[in-house]
């Protein structure tokens, strides 16, 4: 018997389970919550992501960590998006994997700093977030159970309207 939801629903309902096995394999897995912005107007936005074991680029003190991540964004009443094909108010699912990439040994200080990039499927179509591939760039630092970071997402003008999403986080981590 086949359960009567749509398709974006059967595959965030599967990357959550998925998500959920990850961790054991994950190195650590941080909670983020913070406010994201379009067109100067806020919304509450939350992220799981997971982080595999660091890996050293050969020789160099440059390193990676895939990555995934499962984020939701909050929809807004923005009056003059109303009537338009894509409006501002349907809740955004995120679902992205990436790499991030981090310079210098473990114990220097700049090490905590990291940026990352991730390819997205988006279950909203809005003034934001208007097609279902998007692109998540972050900045950010992480210490051991503690993050900060500055994150966009957007489809690189693959289509528009393509206004993004700019938010900021504040994340709790637990090394697993």
């Amino acid at each position: 018997m086949r359960l009567p939801i749509d398709k974006p629903l059967r595959l965030i309902i599967a990357t959550c389970l998925l998500l959920l096995a990850l961790p054991a394999a994950a190195a650590r897995l941080e909670l983020q919550a913070g406010r994201s912005y379009m067109s100067s107007r806020g919304t509450a936005t939350v992220f799981v992501e997971s982080v595999f074991d660091e890996h050293r680029i050969g020789n160099t003190r440059f390193s990676w960590s895939p990555d995934v991540s499962l984020g939701w964004i909050n929809g807004r009443d923005i009056g003059v998006y109303r009537h338009n094909r894509y409006g501002t108010t349907e809740d955004a699912w995120v679902l992205a994997g990436g790499v991030r990439a981090h310079y210098g040994d473990a114990g220097d200080w700049y090490h905590h700093v990291f940026l990352s990039f991730q390819p997205a499927y988006n279950s909203a179509r809005t003034q934001a977030l208007s097609s279902a591939y998007e692109f998540v760039s972050t900045l950010g630092w992480q210490g051991q159970h503690f993050s900060v970071e500055v994150r966009h997402i957007s489809n690189g003008a693959l289509h528009h309207p393509n206004r993004g999403e700019t938010m900021a986080l504040v994340g709790v981590a637990f090394q697993l």
